[in-house]
């Protein structure tokens, strides 16, 4: 058997936790309010520094900053540039299209600032950059087609749907290539932005402990401030190595004299809507960005939006959205991509196939039923890696079992063949899921399929998994996939059904790709 259960008692979800990317999306809403239990963090080789202690407030942004900056306007000014004049002179020579090209370049240069593709708060921002970069490009083609309806010039097809398209191929990868050099420079401990803790000990000491281990969203907690003006330790002066400087009504003071460009607000009843309010105000004229807590689970990204309802401002939280034409696109996405991809695999699954059969006689394909989307059990199809008695076997390793939850799993499991070790390596043993994508029954990206004994067992709020189809891959899988707790497996799996966007669907898929090359986490 491929993957197995055992008792385990009721799945539950942990505590609320504060997530970073949710933290970094709202901004500073003065009558937000603030509460729950709370996780986050940042690199665990970038070394805690004490705060600077300056007079003067520090209202620009580092260096790194702006050169960061520089080059990714540069970057995707060259490629817009490179691409118009080769169209130029290629559709020239076919057709003379005056000062399309010209319109062109105008169009992106006008479309990418305006939609904040170049906006220092959504650089390095993971899907969010893309989101805006794409509306640019989008908004190019749309300011394409208008120009030449204005000026009656008809003939801008070719700019609009060729042009500005080719543009995007290039300016995608070029983002990715330079959010990597980033990224790589922030698990150094460089290019990170100094952040100001405010809040109770507890949820701050996880604040501190998730940017250490999230270095990409390039946070360094250098001070705090609690209530008392103490450690988490009595009188140790200290949260996790990182100094506590002051009490929390002299936040606003501190942050002046620091200098910080992150003021990050966690769950404390001494805040109240005035206390923000009154923050936000003395921060006005510092560099400092405020983020704020939400009293809300892990929810993130385009469900939340800050509207200003009696005076007051208000943070929205949409509905997650199972229908609809985003799901018809991604349907459609679906059933394409696992049809090409099939076509494309088909030598290797022969051969795998071939490799399977020969190595010990045994069945080519592993079924199991697994359950989808709103409980409907149905048939998982994988190449087959263990010898053909597993489930009988698998009695006599309780014991070792590594699993976690009520997940049978093993690092060095005796039943797996020597085909089937080198296909799970590279997770080439999923392949024939793609029938099952083909067929409807799943998708390419989505939460991990469960197994109907695991399903028995989940807590009302782990049952959301079930809202979708499951996925050939998903956030489980980028994230560690048998390496990951139980919680941590299940907090990603709501995170992807409460947050999906094709904007994730897309990361997440070139992320697979780079997980299954690294071989991350499967065994």
């Amino acid at each position: 058997m491929e993957e197995s259960v055992r008792p385990a008692s009721t799945v539950s979800e942990p505590p609320t936790h504060i997530d970073l990317q949710a933290m970094k999306a709202i901004p500073a809403a003065a009558g937000a309010r603030t509460g729950t239990t709370a996780t986050a963090a940042q690199p665990s080789n970038a070394t805690q520094s004490a705060p600077v202690e300056s007079t003067t407030a520090k209202s620009h942004p580092a260096s790194w900053e702006r050169r960061y900056r520089a080059w990714v306007i540069a970057s995707d000014i060259v490629a817009s540039f490179v691409v118009i004049g080769v169209s130029a002179f290629v559709i020239d020579r076919v057709a003379p299209q005056d000062m399309h090209a010209f319109g062109t370049a105008l169009a992106v240069l006008c479309a990418l600032p305006v939609s904040r593709a170049w906006s220092p708060r959504v650089l390095g921002e993971g899907p969010e950059e893309y989101r805006t970069l794409g509306r640019g490009l989008v908004a190019a083609a749309v300011l394409v087609a208008l120009g030449g309806l204005l000026f009656r010039a008809l003939d801008v097809q070719p700019w609009v749907f060729i042009v500005v398209p080719v543009i995007a191929l290039f300016a995608f990868p070029q983002r990715y290539l330079l959010r990597q050099l980033l990224h790589r420079k922030r698990r150094r401990g460089l290019c990170l932005l100094p952040v100001m803790a405010a809040g109770s000990p507890g949820t701050v000491a996880d604040l501190i402990a998730r940017t250490k281990t999230e270095a990409h969203v390039g946070w360094r907690v250098e001070a705090v401030c609690t209530v008392d003006g103490g450690g988490a330790d009595s009188g140790s002066g200290e949260i996790d190595g990182v100094p506590v400087i002051g009490r929390l009504e002299e936040l606003s003071r501190h942050v002046r004299r620091g200098g910080y460009r992150v003021v990050a607000i966690t769950a404390d009843q001494y805040w109240t809507p005035k206390r923000l309010q009154r923050l936000a105000w003395d921060l006005e004229g510092t560099a400092a960005e405020l983020v704020v807590a939400p009293v809300l689970m892990e929810v993130a990204g385009p469900r939340l939006n800050v509207s200003g309802v009696l005076g007051m401002p208000l943070l929205r939280v949409t509905a997650p959205r199972f229908t609809g034409g985003r799901r018809l696109v991604k349907e459609a996405v679906d059933r394409c991509g696992a049809a090409f991809l099939l076509t494309l695999f088909s030598p290797l699954l022969l051969t795998i196939a071939l490799a399977v059969k020969l190595g010990d006689r045994g069945p080519v394909i592993y079924k199991q039923r697994r359950v989808g989307k709103d409980g409907e059990n149905f048939t998982m199809l994988k190449f087959r890696t263990m010898v053909p008695n597993a489930d009988q076997i698998r009695q006599n390793l309780e014991e070792a079992n590594e699993g976690a939850g009520p997940l049978f799993k093993m690092k060095r499991d005796p039943r797996v063949t020597r085909v089937g070790g080198l296909l799970r390596r590279y997770s080439l043993d999923e392949l024939p899921q793609l029938f099952n994508v083909l067929s409807g029954r799943m998708s390419l990206v989505g939460p991990r399929p469960p197994l109907p004994e695991e399903t028995r067992q989940y807590a009302p709020d782990a049952r959301r998994r079930l809202l979708v189809k499951p996925g050939l891959t998903g956030l489980w899988q980028v994230s560690g996939r048998s390496d990951l707790t139980w919680a941590e497996s299940i907090r990603l799996d709501l995170r992807y059904v409460e947050d999906w966007s094709l904007a994730l669907d897309l990361v997440i898929l070139w992320k697979t790709f780079r997980a299954v090359v690294a071989g991350q986490g499967a065994y």
